[in-house]
């Protein structure tokens, strides 16, 4: 008399569906670090790179995704996703003002890298379109996180404490690296 829900797409890959795609970036810590990472640092670069950089790395991760569709290769792409957090967290330890071009670039790379391990994984997903809508939402969330952390700077000593967070992210981002390379 109590049935269980049918499991009508049981095997076809990925769980899919938007909701795979909102958590795997939040439930991801090299994913979820960089792209919160990204708002930070956009935040400590000011205007107009507040607004151009969490608009640059979804842009750049859907090429990226496309990418891993089409089956083009990439260097290693958990180093690369590595590496990602820790520069990011670097530059944030640095406040390090790199001109426009330079910063839309490197967020542009390393968006390319988090995109294609996304793209890699869409041809298996059960819904490849919510999957992707659920990732790019969870991505600008996540760079909005960092733009709000980044308003702490206006505290006492809140860029210090800011800093030193950027510290920790390339701290775990060599972790990462540690781990990817082995």
């Amino acid at each position: 008399m109590i049935a269980g829900p049918a499991v009508a797409h049981a095997g076809t890959g990925l769980p899919g569906g938007f909701i795979a795609g909102v958590e795997h970036p939040l439930t991801g810590p090299d994913h979820m670090l960089a792209m919160v990472s990204v708002g930070l640092w956009g935040y400590f670069l000011g205007k107009p790179m507040i607004y151009l950089l969490p608009m640059v790395f979804p842009i750049m991760m859907a090429i990226g995704a496309g990418v891993g569709m089409a089956g083009v290769s990439l260097p290693p792409v958990e180093i690369g996703i590595a590496v990602s957090v820790c520069v990011l967290g670097a530059l944030i330890l640095g406040a390090v003002k790199a001109p426009t071009w330079i910063a839309c670039a490197v967020v542009g790379l390393f968006a390319l890298f988090h995109g294609y391990a996304h793209g890699i994984e869409l041809p298996s997903a059960a819904d490849p379109i919510g999957y992707s809508l659920g990732f790019v939402l969870a991505t600008g969330s996540l760079h909005v996180a960092g733009i709000a952390i980044g308003s702490l700077a206006a505290l006492p000593r809140g860029e210090t404490v800011l800093r030193g967070l950027g510290g920790v992210v390339c701290a775990i981002g060599l972790g990462f690296l540690w781990v990817a390379a082995r």
